[in-house]
């Protein structure tokens, strides 16, 4: 099955399993949590409103667009707050103990704070791409060129080079800085409430003439026209859903993607002081890690986690094994958390087995818990790895939403995805779109408040 890229899984039961993910009875807590939200909260209906947000230059058209924002709010106190720009997650805030609550995501205050620094069209020290939907490609590209097979023959395609001496996130202007489209009407169905938001991306996306930013010897762009639908849901069970779905419109070219979402978090609240997210524990259900060269690609091979700072099958804190530069990391002649300056690596999440089925029957991928507030995120994804960024590079330039700067260490990602540099590895797995093809895929994002921790 060529024209997607890992097979769904089906099933529409919202089943969390047993207390027996990896020992430390994770499930147990989050079905429990669902109980209460079925059981507590039934009469009770989440809601969506739409509000203008401001207008910018849409790029694809060069044309003063209007924008919005979508507010989510649930019946346990979660609100979520999604702009058409970028179809980024402003903000989600999550009750904590004691229904204390806080914004837990990174994010700007204004559009033309987004437009200004979140993903602009600069070589150097481009921005933090906070809450974005990330594509045509998220992470990166091997010296911004790939080869792929087309009716015509073997076809080089060439990127911006925007991170170093690789492509990055879609290059100069990714998905992250357009406006996208609402498709239908908002979702209003019983416990549940969302929006979808669409993009069609043309043949030829990231283009760029010799000598124009990024591409000092011109740049063919992604091929084919591919049309994007993300479809965003909030629950009663405190479950933030994005669903995915890209269809190639071209019936003789064949392309490339890779979907995510790049959200910052810090279930402290945005707002913690620098550092803060270093004492929040994480695991990762994953044996085994792309490790990189000094440029940030993958090497090629799945080393094991095991007996290395990467090793999250049990919970550590972000921060314990962050400055071990004398660790072993099963990568001879690179030492990987000097080359990130910290985590910014793609984990190889574990097969599917029962225990780790979770809503829509997706496959565990990460859990964090902050012990201070009780709040804690659960990530439910059928894609093969996870990109967990520990925001190395933020260095206090950013003013976030709340009016606080942001600094390395104040937050960390999850994105789902598949893995770095795929289109230059034939032994990943593939990230072809054939001609007239389906990518579908589901992340959920969980949340809870019961503070049952490890």
């Amino acid at each position: 099955m060529r024209n997607v890229l890992l097979p769904r899984i089906t099933g529409r039961a919202a089943r969390i399993g047993t207390a027996a993910v990896l020992g430390i009875g994770l499930v147990g807590a989050l079905a429990a949590s669902q109980a209460f939200a079925s059981t507590a909260h039934r009469q009770c209906s989440p809601t969506i409103s739409k509000q203008y947000f401001g207008s910018t230059i849409e790029p694809y058209t060069g044309l003063l667009t209007p924008t919005y924002r979508y507010t989510m709010a649930n019946c346990r106190g979660m609100q979520i707050q999604l702009l058409s720009y970028g179809a980024i997650t402003q903000s989600i805030n999550v009750p904590g103990r004691n229904g204390r609550e806080a914004d837990v995501v990174l994010g700007f205050k204004t559009l033309q704070d987004y437009v200004t620094y979140d993903s602009p069209p600069v070589v150097v020290s481009g921005g933090p791409y906070f809450g974005e939907t990330i594509g045509r490609y998220g992470n990166r590209i091997a010296d911004g060129t790939f080869k792929l097979q087309q009716p015509s023959g073997l076809e080089t395609y060439t990127l911006p080079i925007n991170n170093g001496v690789n492509d990055l996130h879609g290059g100069l202007v990714g998905f992250g800085s357009h406006i996208w489209s609402q498709v239908g009407g908002l979702i209003t169905k019983r416990g549940t409430v969302g929006v979808t938001l669409q993009l069609v991306s043309p043949n030829g996306d990231a283009s760029g003439a010799v000598g124009s930013l990024g591409c000092p010897a011109g740049c063919t762009g992604f091929p084919a026209q591919i049309t994007v639908d993300v479809t965003f849901t909030l629950n009663n069970a405190d479950q933030y859903a994005i669903h995915y779905k890209a269809v190639n419109d071209s019936s003789n070219l064949n392309t490339v993607i890779n979907l995510t979402n790049h959200s910052y978090f810090n279930l402290a609240g945005e707002d913690s002081p620098a550092g803060s997210a270093y004492g929040q524990y994480v695991q990762i259900n994953a044996d085994q890690y792309t490790p990189t060269n000094t440029t940030q690609i993958p090497l090629g091979y799945l080393a094991p986690v095991a007996g290395t700072p990467f090793d999250f099958t049990r919970p550590h804190t972000i921060g314990a094994r962050i400055d071990d530069v004398s660790a072993n990391f099963n990568s001879p002649g690179y030492n990987q958390l000097l080359i990130a300056q910290g985590y910014d690596h793609n984990w190889v999440l574990n097969p599917q087995t029962r225990a780790t089925t979770g809503p829509d029957g997706l496959n565990l991928a990460a859990h964090a818990w902050d012990p201070a507030s009780g709040r804690e995120l659960t990530v439910w994804t059928d894609q093969p790895g996870v990109q967990m960024y520990t925001s190395n590079f933020l260095t206090g330039t950013l003013v976030g939403i709340s009016g606080h700067t942001y600094r390395q260490g104040a937050a960390y990602t999850f994105e789902t995805q598949h893995f770095p540099n795929s289109p230059n590895q034939p032994n990943f797995p593939s990230t072809e779109l054939v001609a007239g093809g389906t990518f579908t895929s589901e992340t959920i994002f969980a949340f809870s408040s019961n503070g049952f921790g490890w």
